[in-house]
């Protein structure tokens, strides 16, 4: 196990955040393909309590293979996917990361893509690169067609409301530069679901970000359970007006 003193001494360049719950299945898989891409990256796994073991997983992981390559934070229950990226946007940027990327645990993202994330970052000029699953068309496979017609015309309606052009606002694989992070108020970022990354990218957006969208190809889980619902898609169609309208009336930090 890393102590804190150890990790405070550490260099990470590249830092992946998974948010996990009940994902036995695939956590160690998932970590095992992020450790053997060609240039390093390190993972953060934040557990909300998960019943089946997954800590435990990851753990086993921290002290045997990938020691000081993983780490864990637990948190006690379902808390929201925001709150757990922000726990770790904030883990990330008290460590110095460079780099810092949201990626799924289910393999719905493909961990070779993280190479394409990193190069828009550190070599195109990006502040934030979204792999992007309609910026070419729509890049999904196996998703019923009612979802992907929801979740692509979710995004439709986002850009409408928002007035921004990116072309998948609730894409949940992204990359940001850590100065973004720092720049974007993450104490006043309100969405917990679905809405959580409409709300980030849009923040990026009017804080000045340069953006850009890197075309993937998203394959639905084959392990473990969807945390999608329908609720989560109503939070985030009724989630943007109230957006929109708080911008109004907020004062942007520049990046």
């Amino acid at each position: 196990m890393v102590s804190l003193r150890d990790v405070n001494q550490l260099v990470m360049e590249r830092l992946v955040i998974i948010p996990t719950y009940n994902e036995k299945e695939n956590i160690e898989a998932i970590i095992t393909a992020v450790m053997e891409l060609p240039i390093e990256f390190n993972v953060l796994v934040i557990d909300d309590g998960s019943p089946d073991g997954t800590a435990a997983i990851v753990k086993e992981l921290m002290a045997g293979k990938f020691k000081n390559r993983v780490f864990l934070v637990e948190r006690s229950g379902k808390l929201g996917l925001g709150t757990a990226y922000i726990a770790g946007f904030q883990w990330a940027i008290e460590h110095k990361v460079d780099y810092i990327f949201e990626m799924d645990a289910d393999f719905s993202h493909n961990p070779q893509d993280l190479l394409k994330l990193y190069d828009a970052c550190a070599n195109q000029g990006a502040d934030l690169a979204i792999g992007s699953r309609y910026v070419t068309g729509v890049n999904v496979v196996n998703w019923p067609m009612g979802r992907v017609l929801m979740s692509y015309f979710a995004s439709k309606y986002v850009r409408t409301v928002l007035g921004v052009g990116i072309h998948d606002t609730t894409a949940g694989f992204v990359c940001y530069k850590r100065h973004t992070l720092e720049t974007m108020e993450l104490d006043k970022i309100r969405f917990k679901g679905y809405a959580f990354q409409i709300e980030m990218k849009y923040t990026a957006h009017q804080c000045g970000a340069k953006i850009i969208e890197v075309p993937i190809v998203f394959v639905n889980r084959v392990l473990g359970t969807s945390k999608m619902s329908g609720g989560i898609f109503s939070e985030a169609l009724f989630g943007v007006i109230r957006l929109k309208i708080s911008s109004w009336f907020r004062k942007y930090p520049k990046i």
